[in-house]
This record gives C-alpha cells, structure tokens and sequence, in this order.
C-alpha cells in the first residue's frame, strides 16, 4: 500500500476495474480518438487527483485499473 493512500484518519486501499464502452460497442477507439481519448481521461484523473495504475484502450471498449479514495463514488 503507498504511503499516499491515507486520509485524516483511515488508511485505504480501494483498486477498481473501470470499463467504458460506445454505445453499441462501436468500434470507434482507435486512430485520433485513440491519443486524445487518453489525454482526456489523463485529465480527469488529476482532477480528482488520482492516477491511472493501468489501461488497455481496445477498438470498442476501455479498461482503467484506478485507486479511488473513499470520499468519492466510483460513479463520480
């Protein structure tokens, strides 16, 4: 567990495994959406200030394994 993973009073560590999917299952990932695609998601995971440990951007869907602190609800 990193030394990080700690609010003002609890210790957490709570990994998931995040799947988003087009509509359909269209495969429309790869080619320009591809690289601006994981730019966007870069970018939120510093807004809600975590990291993105692993991903695996396929033609019709994205995996993401993410730590996401307790104060927040995966669905955020």
């Amino acid at each position: 567990m990193d030394e990080d993973a700690s609010l003002s009073h609890e210790k957490w560590e709570c990994k998931y495994h995040v799947v988003f999917m087009p509509k359909f299952r269209r495969k429309v990932l790869y080619g320009t959406l591809r690289r601006h695609l994981g730019q966007v998601l870069r970018k939120l995971a510093e807004q809600k200030e975590i990291r993105i440990e692993e991903g695996h951007l396929m033609p019709d869907h994205v995996h993401m394994m993410i730590p996401i602190p307790p104060k927040y609800a995966v669905c955020k």
